[in-house]
């Protein structure tokens, strides 16, 4: 694809996020399977609904600007996940408590790599004057933020003391 506009530009990033989250939505699976902590299992499946809801919406604005999703990998995703899995094998750790930790240490790498991708996509949307685009856009990233809030309290609350 050529990019000759902030249209084009805008569309390869809706498309950059809906396989970002495709990515994301499979290594949150996988930390779900993962995880100990009842809270922090709770949270990863809303994590999971979450991004599911991303993916419905982004496919949405994809194809009303007369496109598709496409099959290609978002990089920055690819390297994150990697990373996440990585960190999932359970001979790394000694602990239950350290995994659950770590899960969410990866997953709110990967919430602030989506932060990212959504508000660049929004800003895109305000200047292209995508009114139905910003509002879809704006929840997609204030429920990214709310996920993202929710590790940060379950970490600071209780996991990252029973870690210690």
């Amino acid at each position: 694809m050529s990019f000759d506009t902030l249209r084009d530009l805008y569309i390869d990033q809706l498309q950059d996020l809906y396989s970002a989250d495709r990515q994301a939505r499979a290594v949150v699976r996988d930390m779900y399977e993962a995880a100990e902590d009842a809270k922090l299992k709770d949270a990863l499946s809303r994590g999971i609904n979450g991004i599911e809801d991303g993916m419905v919406a982004l496919k949405g604005l994809i194809t009303a600007h007369d496109a598709e999703p496409t099959e290609a990998s978002c990089e920055g995703m690819k390297g994150l996940a990697e990373e996440a899995r990585k960190h999932l094998e359970k001979k790394e750790f000694g602990a239950e408590e350290v995994r659950d930790a770590s899960i969410i240490m990866q997953y709110q790498r990967m919430a602030h790599y989506a932060i990212a991708g959504y508000g660049t996509a929004l800003a895109f949307a305000r200047r292209l004057e995508l009114v139905e685009d910003v509002q879809a856009l704006q929840a997609c990233l204030d429920a990214t933020y709310h996920g993202d809030g929710e590790m940060s309290a379950i970490a600071e609350g209780h996991v990252n003391e029973k870690a210690a």
